[in-house]
């Protein structure tokens, strides 16, 4: 039946054997981080997703979130009582700042954590998910005063946060957004509006939720020039931090959807709730971006995560399901059939699985660690490059990420064949969970848009080409490693071809729009397979150097083997279709579809 395990040994790897993170003590945060400390958080979160989340992640897909008559939300049976011990257990409090009340661990460490989190209880994951972004929005606009109200218990998670964006007239173009509010004589505002699919709007976990609210200001300028941001919380908190009356928000229905279905979807009305400005007038969506992006980079950790709770049961049905011989000749002489896993074609699917899982993962947890350098480097050019690279593989990380999850849970109920199809091998719950992750927090095509449109070009390209430059180094670097040659020689070309890529963009996007547009996803899944190919090399350098010790490591280089000579290639085809332009999308007239 299905399963979850955290891939402990694969996520030591990463952090301990390629970041080696241990030996950054210099930083803040960093100091305590042995490999002890790493791996009893890595070791008691894991026993924590399996043990507490994984049983109610089926639980939480059948039985839904309940919306009663007074508006109040009933999440799954279990959900509280396991939020309990989340809290309890100082969870999201790992990376939080000990001023805050927090562990002040480093981003990267925490990030080992959500993905089990997420892996074991996508729908359950949300909720603290979405409540330590908005914590980070408070923190980075907030006044004083509000982030010493809110601010410790939502770094606790003992008040959710929610981000409320969208409404039923506009989503991606949020200049579009009616709600509105009115300034009141105290130095409060009046918020009227609808917003729709709010994760977390409204359930029965915390005993306080705090609203981001994007508004206009009445008055204010048309557009996304004139969007404020406001903390609107559900009751209200005295200034001994106590809760008072409830606050004029509510929750007027829940969403029925496809998957995720253990997180609470809510359509949220406010009806002259009372919110506190957050940052400065009629300039919310620069504070907004910060819960954005921090949502982005947990969406793309989600297809990760997906696929890996796919892969591992594609695996064990592989290994227990028998069917047809070998093409060689039979493997189980003392069984009817052999196990599926000797076929080439059900290795093709585990394998693409396999490779794509680990070096996201070693993506991820680079990507996380750059935040952390972006923060705590003391050279200001570390702290430059580290905060070029977080704009500029964010879109990445989200898109790329989802996509090739998606993809791979498709090929996990695919392996199952029949019984991926039903409901008790789980296969089809993950499926339908992990398909909004292409579509939140800005569509994949948005995110393709925002890569090619906004951050190739942004101070000149200096952060696309500090990533070449650290790929030619690494390359040249290497060059002289025979055992290593292939992973070399792979980066080598798929950059060259994510070069040509760029250069075509660079002279032919802004010469047509249309160019940059058709030419996006081709572009960003080059860019996602360039940098997988980046962390692929240098996995493989550190797994050769301990090759023999243990099996792990020539597992390692073989999956690596496999990403280099079944995947890469795929580089080519993305590059060919880059430089088709928007010609062959746009010439026929709208009414030929």
């Amino acid at each position: 039946m299905p399963r979850y395990d955290a891939p402990i040994r694969d996520m030591r790897f990463i952090l301990q054997e390629v970041l080696q993170i241990q030996n950054y003590s210099n930083l803040p945060g960093f100091e305590e981080v042995t490999p002890d400390l790493v791996s009893a958080i890595l070791e008691e979160g894991g026993k924590f997703a399996k043990e507490v989340l994984y049983p109610l992640n089926a639980v939480g897909d059948r039985q839904g979130c309940v919306r009663s008559d007074d508006a109040s939300v009933k999440t799954p049976d279990g959900f509280p009582d396991a939020y309990k011990q989340l809290v309890e257990g100082g969870w999201p409090l790992l990376s939080v700042d000990p001023e805050m009340g927090g562990q002040g661990l480093p981003h990267v460490v925490n990030i080992a954590w959500t993905e089990m989190v997420s892996s074991a209880n996508m729908a359950f994951g949300m909720y603290p998910g979405l409540t330590h972004g908005a914590f980070q929005a408070l923190m980075a606009g907030g006044s004083d005063e509000l982030k010493a109200k809110y601010g410790p218990k939502m770094a606790s998670a003992e008040w959710a946060g929610t981000m409320n964006l969208t409404e039923p007239q506009c989503g991606t173009d949020l200049g579009l957004i009616k709600t509105k509010a009115v300034p009141q004589p105290d130095g409060t505002y009046k918020i009227t509006g609808q917003k729709i699919w709010i994760s977390g709007g409204e359930q029965d976990l915390t005993e306080n939720i705090i609203h981001l609210v994007l508004a206009r200001i009445e008055g204010g300028p048309e557009g996304i020039k004139g969007i404020s941001l406001f903390l609107v919380p559900k009751y209200m908190v005295g200034e001994d931090g106590s809760i008072g009356e409830r606050n004029a928000c509510s929750c007027g229905g829940l969403e029925e959807k496809m998957g995720i279905h253990g997180n609470a979807t809510c359509v949220m009305n406010y009806d002259g709730a009372t919110g506190f400005l957050v940052g400065e007038e009629h300039k919310g969506m620069r504070t907004m971006f910060v819960m954005m992006n921090e949502a982005r980079l947990g969406v793309g950790l989600q297809g990760l995560s997906q696929a890996e709770l796919a892969y591992q049961n594609a695996a064990d049905f592989a290994r227990d399901r028998v069917q047809g011989r070998s093409l060689t000749g039979v493997k189980s002489p003392d069984q009817p059939a052999d196990p599926i896993i000797v076929h080439p074609d059900v290795r093709r699917m585990l394998m693409d699985q396999k490779a794509f899982i680990e070096g996201a993962r070693c993506f991820t947890y680079w990507t996380a660690f750059q935040a952390d350098l972006q923060h705590k480097a003391p050279e200001e050019g570390v702290r430059e490059k580290s905060s070029d690279y977080m704009a500029l593989l964010t879109p990445v990380v989200k898109a790329y990420l989802t996509h090739k999850g998606y993809e791979c849970a498709n090929w996990a109920l695919q392996l199952h064949g029949g019984s991926g199809f039903t409901r008790e091998w789980g296969m089809e719950q993950i499926v339908r969970d992990c398909r909004i992750t292409t579509i939140y927090e800005g569509t994949n095509g948005v995110q393709a848009l925002d890569l090619v449109g906004r951050k190739l070009a942004a101070n000149g390209g200096r952060a696309v080409f500090s990533f070449f430059s650290d790929v030619d180094e690494f390359v040249a670097a290497n060059e002289g490693n025979e055992e290593l040659a292939l992973f070399v020689e792979g980066l080598q070309s798929i950059k060259a071809e994510l070069q040509e890529g760029t250069m075509w963009l660079m002279q032919n996007g802004m010469s047509d729009f249309n160019n940059a547009g058709a030419s996006s996803h081709d572009y960003l899944h080059l860019f996602g397979l360039t940098a997988l190919a980046y962390m692929w090399a240098q996995m493989a350098k550190v797994a050769l150097e301990s090759k023999g010790k243990e099996p792990f490591y020539e597992q390692k280089l073989a999956t690596g083997r496999y990403f280099v000579e079944r995947l890469l290639p795929d580089g080519a085809a993305h590059l060919a279709k880059v430089k088709t332009g928007a010609a062959p999308l746009m010439d026929l007239e709208a009414d030929a579809f």
